[in-house]
């Protein structure tokens, strides 16, 4: 019975270890099938080199209009049509509503008919009629008291020689003083005339000048009924439609246009960021600084714009200064009020190591990467990073210059694995140097 046992037992190990060599064998198979079946996973490298990198400040910022005008009537008068659509880009010159022109027609022909009325009276007072008389005037006087004293000196010889009448030379005395009387009654009234036909010149020609300042002023008041727009920019609503009264002493303006190439920018910087501004201002002299634009769904503003200028004090409140720029907006995409970020380069990294950021894999506080080593096996490399330089990180530890990282295919890698890498082709080549980083 003992020895029909052992043979039981014996019979009985050596199937259980033919069983294992059978597992054994058929899980080396299954490695075998599985290593046939599954090839190294296709993955994108890039091998990172040391480089210099801009780093730039990111700030909160909002749009504004610099120079938004309100369009305002200079006269009275009834809307008599509205040409323009509301919310449309109109130019500076453009006809934006038409007042009733007849009543500033009608003055315009009665300053036109008073400015000739003048003009005519201005001629006639330069002709000087009246001293043209006055002065025949005189010249015939004076005429007449040569004859006296003519008559005088041919009879006082012939009174002493008794040759003629003595009442003949009384008369011709009396003559001559008569004469003498009238020619300085009219020399007086030839300078009266004179200085009378300069003043009716002078005020001739002044009244020539009030009638044209008349005319100038009907004209533009005719001018100003056909209101236009001041500025090129964006037209707001038209708070008086067709029929109302426009008044030059409204309190409300007829519509708005905003100007919106260039578009200004408005954001802030602390103290401390204030003073690196001055250190960068000064090393690039008076040039604007280049500023980048992301709007509200993160994409980049297409132009690129400069720091045109900062107020006059820091806001003691927030202990911050506010910086103004402009950014080309030809599209007119861009309107005033929005919100968004300002990208402005700070500073500039020197001889560091960039990687995609979405080569960077964080469980929590850690941060690590796949690197293609010896034999083209996925390597776990634990790093740490600075900066982010738009989407890409800056690697302060953990990588040197030449390694692969691993930047598509990472969720297929395996410590140890084999992979199959090839060259890293990024979707946006550009989109560092447009967005920019933040620090």
């Amino acid at each position: 019975m003992m020895k029909a046992s052992g043979v039981l037992r014996t019979a009985g190990l050596a199937a259980l270890l033919a069983g294992v060599f059978s597992l054994m064998s058929c899980e080396s198979a299954s490695k075998a099938q599985s290593q046939m079946a599954f090839p190294p996973p296709p993955v994108s490298v890039v091998e990172v080199q040391a480089q210099d990198v801009p780093i730039y400040g990111e700030y909160a910022a909002q749009t504004f209009a610099r120079d938004m005008v309100e369009v305002r009537g200079r006269v009275d008068g009834f809307i008599e049509k509205r040409l323009f659509q509301v919310g449309a880009d109109v130019r500076a010159g453009e006809t934006l509503y038409t007042l009733d022109l007849r009543p500033y027609a009608a003055e315009v022909d009665k300053a036109k008919g008073d400015l000739a009325k003048s003009e005519a009276d201005l001629e006639f007072a330069r002709k000087q009629v009246a001293l043209i008389q006055a002065q025949a005037n005189l010249s015939q006087a004076k005429a007449n008291l040569v004859k006296a004293q003519q008559d005088v000196d041919r009879l006082q010889p012939l009174v002493k020689q008794e040759a003629a009448a003595k009442q003949d030379l009384d008369n011709a005395l009396a003559a001559l003083d008569a004469n003498k009387a009238n020619v300085a009654a009219l020399s007086a009234n030839v300078d009266q005339t004179r200085l009378q036909a300069r003043t009716n010149i002078e005020s001739a020609a002044a009244q020539v000048e009030s009638n044209k300042a008349l005319l100038r002023t009907a004209e533009l008041n005719l001018n100003y009924a056909t209101i236009k727009a001041p500025v090129s920019g964006r037209i707001g609503d038209s708070l008086i439609e067709v029929g109302g009264l426009v008044s030059k002493a409204a309190a409300q303006p007829l519509t708005t246009i905003v100007p919106l190439d260039p578009i200004w920018v408005r954001f802030k910087l602390s103290e401390a960021e204030y003073l690196t501004y001055r250190k960068l201002k000064g090393r690039q002299g008076n040039v604007g600084m280049p500023i980048q634009l992301v709007l509200a769904d993160d994409s980049a503003f297409p132009h690129e714009g400069e720091i045109r200028n900062s107020l006059n004090q820091v806001d003691p409140k927030t202990g911050t200064l506010e910086i103004q720029g402009t950014f080309p907006n030809p599209e007119h995409t861009v309107l005033p009020g929005q919100f968004g970020r300002v990208r402005l380069r700070t500073r500039e990294a020197k001889n560091v190591i960039v990687v995609p950021q979405r080569a960077v894999q964080q469980l929590q506080s850690m941060q690590s990467v796949f690197t293609v080593g010896p034999g083209n096996k996925a390597e776990a490399r634990t790093i740490v990073t600075g900066d982010r330089v738009g989407d890409n990180w800056i690697v302060t530890q953990g990588l040197k210059p030449g390694d692969k990282v691993i930047v598509e295919g990472v969720q297929k890698v395996r410590p140890g694995a084999p992979v199959q890498p090839s060259p890293y082709k990024p979707d946006k080549p550009a989109e560092a140097s447009i967005r920019g980083g933040q620090s």
